[in-house]
């Protein structure tokens, strides 16, 4: 079954509408959909408009031990999403105001950029990607890949910490809500990603996503045997974002059926 719960649009750091996306993953044959914006939900209804049984969902910028952790969360048929979007709107909130102290950091390095232009252009959850292009948009950089080398890099003057929730708390907004919660591509994570799954799983984190669109079959093997450890679901997704990262071009992760079954189950949607 071809599969995607984890992609991205320009309401977040994607490049395409949320409609537009919806329509590519129609046209690509998934069955199972999942527009997940960063700290943003805000394309939902649009990708409705394509994918009527669509599921509502977001991936959730947490930070454990001083490192950043997504969480996917997913609604299920009876989710009360409202506590989801209060917490979400006061982190877009934290976010654009970071535009600014990135815009001043960045001036006394000698790269001038507007930020009340960036934050226009886009009404959706703002992060250094966005900066990234209005900076090669005025000139002051050739590409992104530049604009992060030389000042958004993390570490770099224009790294300006962001408050986040706690893995903790965002697994407390997910079970508040009737949702289900997922690690997102847990190789970001590196050797304490069990640790992470082992102090967070008895809260809620039931998901792992073991069907990663860059991840080859061997790797799939690996983080499944690591789900099935846990007692957990392997998610789906591509982790699309459109034109602009090139390591996925694709929407859709085929699943195999077994597999796929239980992650229906655990959406509580019927096959």
């Amino acid at each position: 079954m071809r599969i995607d719960l984890h992609c991205h649009s320009t309401h977040s750091d994607g490049t395409l509408p949320a409609a537009e996306v919806a329509e590519r993953a129609k046209r690509r044959g998934v069955q199972v959909f999942c527009l997940s914006d960063h700290d943003s939900c805000a394309g939902y209804e649009a990708t409705r408009e394509v994918f009527p049984d669509a599921i509502r969902g977001v991936e959730l910028s947490c930070t454990e031990e001083g490192k950043t952790v997504h969480i996917l969360l997913y609604g299920l048929p009876n989710s009360d999403w409202t506590v989801i979007d209060a917490a979400l709107t006061r982190q877009r909130a934290v976010r654009r105001e970071r535009v600014h102290i990135i815009a001043e950091r960045l001036a006394a390095h000698g790269a001038v950029f507007d930020a009340e232009a960036v934050l226009a252009r886009h009404k959706g959850t703002v992060g250094r990607p966005h900066v990234a292009a209005e900076l090669v948009r005025t000139g002051v950089v050739s590409s992104r890949d530049e604009a992060f080398s030389r000042f958004l890099k993390d570490g770099g003057p224009g790294d300006v910490k962001v408050s986040r929730l706690s893995v903790a708390d965002g697994l407390d907004l997910a079970t508040a809500a009737g949702a289900r919660a997922s690690l997102a591509h847990p190789h970001l994570q590196g050797n304490r990603v069990e640790a992470l799954i082992e102090r967070h799983r008895p809260a809620g984190l039931s998901g792992l996503e073991v069907h990663y669109a860059i991840y080859p079959t061997k790797k799939r093997k690996t983080w499944a045997a690591l789900a099935k450890r846990h007692k957990m679901v392997g998610t789906a997704g591509s982790d699309f974002h459109g034109e602009g990262v090139t390591s996925v071009s694709q929407l859709g992760v085929d699943v195999p059926e077994d597999d796929a079954a239980r992650l229906l189950d655990w959406l509580e949607i019927s096959s």
